[in-house]
C-alpha cells in the first residue's frame, strides 16, 4: 500500500514494489482507493498486470494504463502510470513495479 495523496486528483507518488511470481502466476491486480478518514475506503478502479502482458512486453512495461471497475455496478474513470518489469534470478523470478502517478 503506497502512502496516502491528500487533495488532488493527479496524485503523484514515486514508489516502487518488487513482488515473487510463483510460476503459476496469471495475473497481479492493483487498486486504486480513496482514502476516508471518517468511513472505510472506496475503491475507485484496478488494473491487472497479466502472464500475457509481462509477455508482450519482455523488457518492461511503461505506459499509463485506464482504470477497471471493480464493481460492474459503478462507473470508472481515470488511469495509472505505471512502470513494470520481470527480474529473474537465484531467487526466482519477481515483478518490479513503479507506481508514478494517477489521474
Amino acid at each position: 500500500r503506497t502512502a496516502t495523496v491528500w487533495k488532488t486528483l493527479s496524485p503523484f507518488w514515486g514508489e516502487e514494489y518488487e513482488v515473487h511470481l510463483q510460476p503459476t502466476f496469471h495475473s497481479v491486480s492493483i487498486y486504486v482507493m480513496d482514502e476516508d478518514a471518517l468511513s472505510r475506503d472506496d475503491v475507485i478502479g484496478k488494473v491487472c498486470i497479466t502472464r500475457d502482458m509481462l509477455a508482450e512486453h519482455p523488457k518492461g512495461y511503461s505506459g499509463w494504463m485506464s482504470l477497471s471497475e471493480v464493481d460492474p455496478d459503478e462507473e470508472v474513470q481515470g488511469e495509472i502510470h505505471l512502470r513494470v518489469e520481470v527480474l529473474g534470478g537465484q531467487g526466482g523470478r519477481r515483478l518490479r513495479c513503479t507506481v508514478l502517478e494517477a489521474r
